[in-house]
Parts: C-alpha cells; structure tokens; sequence
C-alpha cells in the first residue's frame, strides 16, 4: 500500500497536460487580445477615444482590460491555481485523475511528495497573477508574456517530467528556506 503523504507521480503530469493546453489558448487570445493592440488595429468601444499611434491597453478602461478574452481565460487559469494551492485533493484535475484515468493505468510504480508540485502550483499563481495585475494597471504586453511563461513551465511538465516549480521548491529546501529537513535529506 502507499504511503498516504506520497502521490501518484503521474497525477501532476495529468495536470500539467491540462493546464497547458488551457494556458497555450490563453497566451494565443492574449496575443490577438488589447494587451498587445496599437491604436491602429483597435476598434474602439462607443466613448472611447484613442490617442493616435499608442498601446490600447494604457487608454482603455478597467473593465475592458478585463473583459478581453485572453485575460479572462488567464484569470480562470489562476484561480485553478488558487484551488491547486489551497485543497490539493480537491482540485479539478487531480479529482478527474484519480477518478477517471488512474483507474485505468496500472498500478502506480513512482511516488512523490506532494509538496514541491503544491508549491509549483504556487509558482504558476504567482506568474499569473502578475501578468493579470500588470494587464490590468495598462502595462502591454504583461499578459501574454506571463501566459507564455506559465505554458513553458506546464508544458515542460507534461511533455519531459520535468517540473521547475518542484525543481526551485527543492533548491530552497536545500537552502533551509521551504520544508523541513528530514535524515534523508541531510
């Protein structure tokens, strides 16, 4: 039987896959969105006047800031991070997991602790969230960059294994400033 600490190393994989394909739509819609808009190729909203030549987004207002698509997806991107972070065992991705493919697959051979892919769900909010307030302050470009960054990290997860959230989680445990240090880790 496994020990009820450690995780099915494929589950945040299965995440990662699901995530990333979310945040690879998110960066394309950011993209073609009013974060990266010159005033040229923006049709503005009834009363909304534009200084010629200029970013979009330092001009528009808030609320249309926040209702381009690119942002919202991104939003809802985040708060699954928010729930990843705060009730791990009921997060969407890993529920259809544990419910739906691991059920499937044979039994699982690896296991991890669940703390270095909690913490890179951690990583992944705080990314997004930049990117969402810098959007939402005027900054161009903000956006998408964030959405791109968050989609390297998840696809790099889901493709290779290979998780930088969990990876940084470790060298701070390393440098006594996460976790604590058990015997094997001395």
């Amino acid at each position: 039987m496994a020990d009820p600490a450690r995780i099915d190393a494929r589950g945040p994989r299965f995440a990662a896959s699901i995530t990333a394909v979310l945040l690879l739509v998110a960066t394309l819609l950011s993209l073609l969105g009013v974060s990266t808009s010159r005033e040229a190729s923006y049709q503005p909203l009834s009363g909304e006047t534009l200084a010629p030549g200029g970013w979009v987004l330092p001009q528009i207002s808030v609320v249309a800031r926040a209702t381009d698509p690119g942002f919202l997806l991104v939003l809802v991107v985040a708060l699954l991070f928010v729930w990843g972070v705060s009730s791990p065992r009921t997060a969407p991705w890993g529920v259809l997991y544990r419910r739906v493919v691991q059920p499937r697959l044979a039994p699982p051979t690896e296991f991890e602790d669940p703390r270095p892919p909690r913490f890179a769900q951690g990583v992944g909010l705080f990314v997004t969230a930049v990117g969402l307030l810098l959007h939402l302050a005027g900054v161009p470009w903000a956006l998408p960059i964030a959405a791109a960054m968050a989609f390297v990290a998840a696809f790099l997860n889901a493709a290779f294994g290979l998780c930088l959230g969990c990876q940084l989680y470790l060298v701070l445990q390393r440098a006594g400033l996460v976790g604590r240090r058990g015997p094997a880790s001395a």
